[in-house]
């Protein structure tokens, strides 16, 4: 035999074999080859789990967040504890008497039960007030809020000493 013939009958013998194996039989042969399964029963369809998770295909911006707008010139209440005069509006006292002390002034004021309570300057009063003067016949209360937009507004509430008999 020469060796064309040999190369020839090689060739020959290698097309049969892999002519006459099926894919199985090659498959089973190999430990690493996949196994696929066409029964309906083992495939699973795909379902997103939304547990935690954003809605994909929801876009990002809606229509009611470009509707909505925040009006910058709110005012933003602080969340403090009231304490003392600061649980008192001005608006729920009445001056009864102006003292001066020295070269202190003091204010007296009553809520509308009659208890009566003593202010100085600088006594923060209400939310945002806080006594600014007291001269012989009224006390002014300077209120300072913030909007949003750190805007700072500035009120002078005046409370006057009214004479006997006076509303």
């Amino acid at each position: 035999m020469t060796i064309k013939q040999m190369s020839l009958s090689c060739c020959t013998i290698l097309i049969a074999l892999l002519f006459f194996m099926t894919p199985n039989s090659i498959a089973a042969g190999s430990e690493t080859a996949p196994q696929l399964s066409d029964s309906p029963e083992e495939m699973k369809p795909f379902q997103y789990q939304l547990e935690d998770r954003a809605d994909p295909f929801v876009p990002f911006i809606t229509a009611k967040s470009k509707e909505s707008s925040v009006n910058m010139n709110e005012i933003v209440e602080k969340k403090a504890t009231l304490t003392g005069m600061q649980l008192f509006e001005p608006g729920q006292l009445t001056l009864v008497a102006l003292l001066k002390a020295g070269t202190d002034d003091i204010a007296m004021v009553q809520d509308f039960t009659g208890k009566g309570y003593m202010l100085r300057e600088g006594v923060k009063i209400g939310r945002r007030g806080v006594v600014k003067d007291i001269t012989s016949n009224r006390v002014i209360i300077e209120e300072t809020a913030e909007t949003r937009a750190g805007k700072k507004i500035i009120t002078e509430v005046v409370m006057l000493l009214k004479k006997e008999g006076e509303k």
